[in-house]
């Protein structure tokens, strides 16, 4: 039996790299954040309305639109909060897409020019962070949408004794569900992102099916939207109220309207996306949101009882209300099918690629997109999820809570890219881990970025801490009601603390730009010529193979507009 050297174990652990490729894994650099070639780009108008259709039409659209309702509003006000709310959304997806459209990068390398080159670690963290907690919600959700789905064929599964103690907000046969959902989701991370055209409109169908399907149902046995329509909304505070639900959205959203350019990378041509993100974004959330408000309306109606804000439980109480009679569990099947397709598609949309391209920046020789997903899963579901989905306002409270953080991450990385870089930016230099590049600032670091996030975030503390914990002391009011504004005020307060910054204490390299050069030779792509000089530092250099000869083949290049 062979046995492996250290040198060659360490070998062999690093990341796959692409037959005749033209970089090498680094510190900084591997196949999934170098900027995307043109044979990747696979992404055009019709994909991308996929993608918004996959992330606005899901189990969290309908649940943030319907749980308004249990937070106080109108029917009326919740669609009115939703509408403006995903416009919101829509917007911000063009703005932070935009270099995923002109320069091909991610995230997690654009981060770089604002953070600094090691500064940068902390951008990801935060995000992969928040991408583990919401894929551990997503999974749960998928979990329950499973049992619900053989509860629906074997009834005695719906009703099985739970092992788990009460405070834990968890039952065996959700634990089981989530288990299955698990089994399917692992082998579903090993798509390539430019294959998955395909899988999103498949899903897609099948829980626009099930919305309608929903919908058609409580309409007609309400006899029209439900009595919740021609009831005063409870909410203390209506405008207030009005803005916590745009919190929400916007929170719900945040993570992925900041990682935009992790999917807008791979359009084929320039303004691809950007229909999708200012049509599809915010009509598929408003409708999904809006047919979730009218079937929780309508169904509480029917059925009675406290409001049911989740589709999987208002499907579960479906099943028990009519008795789990053969024709009834027939249309929860199909339902159920539906929301376990959306988990599956929204997990990998929203979570899995984003947060594994995250933590692959964090340790790229060793780390992708794949082995980043399925340590997202495992931190994921180490989270609880069960525990913070348990209630309504538990939930808002979650939505709401990401935006403190997301904001002002938001905010500076605007300001950095439209403003003080005015879109220009030196792509080998995001690759070069030395003072050499224009990204490195001091030791890697950019502290206008830090101070401008703190700015933007400190507000908003007290009143995250307050809503949390249901303070409401009057002397607690005005931090609630400037958290209810997190994301706009949080986004605002670091946009303007960055620029400032920058014009006091500036930068130099501000108005450089240059493509991702390897070997320094000049190119062609896109049909824009560039020219540029060797490559220093850590950047990616020529490629050789196993016998030390350097790999020949065209040379990748990003054309700068």
């Amino acid at each position: 039996m062979k046995s492996w050297s250290w040198p060659e174990i360490k070998q062999r652990l690093q990341c796959p790299v692409d037959e005749d490729a033209e970089y090498e894994n680094t510190t900084w650099c591997n196949r999934d954040l170098i900027p995307i070639p043109p044979e990747r780009r696979t992404y055009g108008v019709w994909s991308y309305f996929g993608y918004w259709t996959v992330s606005g039409a899901c189990i969290s659209a309908w649940s943030t639109g319907s749980t308004l309702l249990a937070f106080g509003l109108t029917p009326q006000q919740a669609i009115g909060v939703i509408i403006l709310g995903s416009f919101l959304c829509g917007l911000l997806s063009v703005f932070c897409g935009w270099m995923g459209e002109v320069h091909h990068i991610g995230f997690t390398v654009s981060s770089r020019s604002s953070w600094g080159m090691r500064g940068s670690y902390f951008p990801v963290i935060l995000r992969s962070f928040v991408g583990c907690m919401w894929f551990g919600m997503q999974a749960f959700w998928g979990g329950q949408a499973t049992r619900v789905m053989i509860g629906a064929i074997i009834p005695g599964f719906a009703h099985m004794e739970n092992y788990f103690a009460a405070s834990s907000h968890l039952q065996t046969n959700d634990f089981i569900g989530l288990v299955i959902w698990m089994v399917g989701f692992i082998p579903a991370v090993l798509i390539k992102p430019e294959k998955l055209q395909m899988p999103f409109f498949f899903c897609f169908v099948l829980f626009c099916g099930t919305c309608f399907g929903m919908l058609i149902w409580a309409v007609s046995q309400a006899h029209g939207a439900g009595d919740l329509f021609h009831e005063p909304g409870t909410a203390p505070n209506t405008g207030w109220a009005f803005m916590f639900g745009i919190t929400a959205i916007l929170g719900s959203w945040g993570s992925g309207t900041l990682g935009q350019s992790d999917w807008v990378r791979y359009s084929k041509r320039r303004y691809a996306p950007t229909l999708s993100q200012l049509v599809a974004c915010p009509l598929t959330i408003a409708i999904t949101a809006t047919i979730g408000i009218i079937v929780t309306s309508a169904s509480n109606k029917v059925m009675g009882g406290d409001i049911q804000w989740n589709p999987i439980y208002l499907l579960a109480d479906v099943q028990e209300f009519y008795g789990s009679s053969p024709r009834v569990r027939a249309g929860v099947f199909f339902a159920s099918l539906g929301c376990v397709a959306s988990q599956f598609s929204i997990s990998v949309v929203l979570n899995s690629v984003s947060t594994g391209m995250d933590l692959a920046g964090l340790w790229p020789k060793y780390l992708n997109i794949v082995r980043g997903s399925y340590i997202m899963a495992i931190i994921g579901i180490a989270t609880q999820p069960w525990q913070l989905i348990s209630t309504a306002d538990k939930f808002l409270s979650v939505l709401s809570g990401f935006g403190v953080f997301m904001a002002p991450a938001t905010g500076l990385m605007l300001a950095d890219y439209h403003v003080v870089r005015r879109h220009r930016l030196k792509l080998s230099d995001l690759y070069r881990g030395s003072p050499s590049s224009i990204y490195w600032f001091r030791s890697g670091v950019n502290w206008r970025a830090f101070a401008a996030f703190t700015v933007g975030m400190w507000p908003l503390l007290p009143g995250l801490a307050a809503n949390v914990n249901s303070w409401t002391e009057p002397k607690w009011t005005g931090w609630l009601r400037l958290y209810n504004l997190t994301f706009i005020v949080g986004l605002a307060i670091s946009f303007l603390a960055f620029w400032g910054l920058n014009i006091f204490f500036p930068v130099p390299g501000t108005d450089i730009d240059g493509p991702f050069i390897v070997d320094g030779r000049d190119l062609v792509i896109d049909g824009v010529a560039r020219t540029s000089g060797s490559s220093e530092g850590d950047a990616p250099g020529p490629v050789k193979n196993e016998h030390g000869r350097e790999r020949k083949g065209a040379v990748l290049e990003v054309s700068v507009v």
